[in-house]
C-alpha cells in the first residue's frame, strides 16, 4: 500500500504541476496581459510601466515561480478590480459551490441507487428501458437549457421556488437539480451494472438457496458490493460538480466561485481567473487521488497496478 500511494501521490504532483503551467499560461499566451491592464489607449511608456509594475517584463519562467512560490503560501495575488486578495475572494464564494455540489452529489445517488438497483432486478423490461431512458436524457440534455425551462416552469409560470440569489434552502432547489442531472446518469447506469454482475455470481446463488428473503439477498449481499464502484466514482462526479457550477451559478445568480469567475472574466481580472482555474484543477486532481486509495482499500488487487 504504501508504494502505491507514493506511486499516485508522485503522478498527482506532476499533474498539478503540469495544470499550473497551463493555467499560468494560457492568460499570457491569449495576447499582451500588460497592455490590457494598462488600457487600449495606453502609450509604449505606459504599457512599459504596468508591465514593469506588475513583473510581466521578466521572463516566463522567473515569473511563474514566482508565482507558484507565493501561490504555496496562501498568496494567489491581488484582484485587479477589487484590489482585494484573490484568496480572501475565493474563500468567502467557495462555500456556496461546495454546497450546491454536495445537494447535487446527495439528490443524484437518492435518484440513481434506486433506479439502478431496479433496473437491474426488471432487466430488458419497460422499467429497465425507462430507467435507462432517464439516464440518457439527464446525460444529454445541456445544463443551461435545462436550467431554463426549470426557471419559465417553477419559477415564472407556477412561482414555487426563487430564481436567483443565496438567501434560504429554497434557493438551491433549481441550481441542484440542474447540476444533479450532469452525474445522476453515471451512478444509475454503473449501479445497474454492478447490480446485474453481482446477482449472478455464486454468493448470491448461495445466499438464496439458504433461504434468505429477497430483500436481504438484494440490500445487504447485493447492493453492499455493487455500490463499491459507485462510491469511489463519487469523489470524481464532486470534482466534476465543483467544475461544472460556473454554467450553474452564472444562471442562478449563486455567490460562488463560478459566478466569481464570470464576473472576473468580464471585467479582465486576470489573477483571479487565473487563480480559480488552477484552484478548481487542483481541487479536481486531489479528489481523483481520494478515489484511487479509496478504490485500493477496497480492492486490494488495485494495488498491485
Amino acid at each position: 500500500m504504501g508504494y502505491f500511494l507514493l506511486r499516485r501521490l508522485a503522478i498527482s504532483l506532476l499533474v498539478a504541476i503540469t495544470v499550473s503551467v497551463i493555467g499560468f499560461s494560457l492568460l499570457r499566451l491569449s495576447g499582451n496581459l500588460a497592455e490590457s491592464l494598462a488600457g487600449e489607449d495606453a502609450s509604449p511608456a505606459q504599457i512599459a510601466e504596468t508591465a514593469k509594475a506588475y513583473g510581466l517584463d521578466r521572463p516566463f519562467h522567473i515569473q511563474y515561480f514566482d508565482w507558484v512560490t507565493k501561490a504555496l503560501q496562501g498568496d494567489l495575488g491581488q484582484s485587479l478590480f477589487t484590489k482585494e486578495p484573490v484568496i480572501e475572494l475565493i474563500t468567502d464564494r467557495i462555500g456556496t459551490t461546495i454546497q450546491v455540489a454536495c445537494y447535487s452529489l446527495l439528490l443524484s445517488l437518492i435518484i440513481a441507487l434506486p433506479l439502478g438497483v431496479l433496473a437491474a432486478m426488471k432487466q430488458n423490461t419497460w422499467i429497465d428501458r425507462s430507467a435507462l431512458s432517464i439516464a440518457v436524457f439527464g446525460q444529454a440534455i445541456p445544463n443551461f437549457w435545462f436550467a431554463l425551462i426549470l426557471i419559465w416552469v417553477f419559477g415564472v409560470l407556477l412561482r414555487w421556488t426563487p430564481i436567483s440569489g443565496t438567501d434560504t434552502w429554497r434557493h438551491f432547489i433549481l441550481p441542484t437539480i440542474t447540476l444533479s442531472t450532469f452525474a445522476m446518469p453515471q451512478f444509475m447506469r454503473l449501479t445497474r451494472t454492478g447490480m446485474l454482475d453481482v446477482l449472478e455470481s455464486d454468493y448470491i446463488r448461495t445466499a438464496r438457496a439458504k433461504g434468505l428473503s429477497p430483500a436481504v439477498v438484494l440490500w445487504k449481499h447485493g447492493l453492499r458490493n455493487a455500490i463499491l464502484p459507485v462510491v469511489s466514482l463519487a469523489a470524481v462526479a464532486f470534482g466534476f460538480l465543483l467544475g461544472g457550477s460556473f454554467i450553474v451559478e452564472s444562471i442562478f445568480a449563486l455567490n460562488g466561485i463560478g459566478y466569481l469567475a464570470l464576473e472576473s472574466i468580464q471585467r479582465q481580472d486576470f489573477p483571479v481567473v487565473q487563480s480559480i482555474v488552477v484552484f478548481i484543477s487542483v481541487v479536481y486532481i486531489g479528489l481523483t487521488l481520494l478515489s484511487d486509495l479509496i478504490n485500493a482499500q477496497l480492492d486490494p488487487r488495485i494495488r498491485l497496478h
